[in-house]
């Protein structure tokens, strides 16, 4: 009975010694694949929108930075707002009602994709 339980003993000892190595293994795999992440995040692109709206211009400052136009894009876009009187008769000031919103001056708003 005492060889069974010598045995029984080593198998338990060689099963548990077998079940740690395993885990260390797995150690490493989860080390290795938090690098290869590190990397990619490194290695990615950046992309930004920016918009210039009125005769603005900032580009510059980004170009000179590092950054790469990728795509430019125009659109015209009201720049200021005034409010005249809807009738000959109406004062703007006394009643709020008889007061239109119209554009005043119209430009142009510029918007750019970069990457880096």
């Amino acid at each position: 009975m005492k060889p069974v339980k010598q045995f029984s003993q080593i198998l338990i000892f060689l099963f548990l010694l077998s079940s740690c190595k395993a885990t260390i293994n797995k150690n490493d795999r989860i080390i290795d694949s938090e690098e290869k992440l590190f990397e990619e995040n490194n290695s990615e692109k950046k992309t930004m929108e920016i918009k210039f709206s009125c005769g603005e211009n900032g580009i510059s400052e980004y170009l000179e930075d590092g950054w790469i136009i990728v795509k430019e894009d125009s659109q015209e876009k009201i720049c200021t707002w005034k409010s005249v009187p809807a009738t000959k008769d109406c004062d703007m000031e006394k009643d709020k009602g008889c007061k239109i919103t119209k554009p005043d001056k119209i430009g142009e708003e510029k918007i750019y994709l970069l990457k880096k």
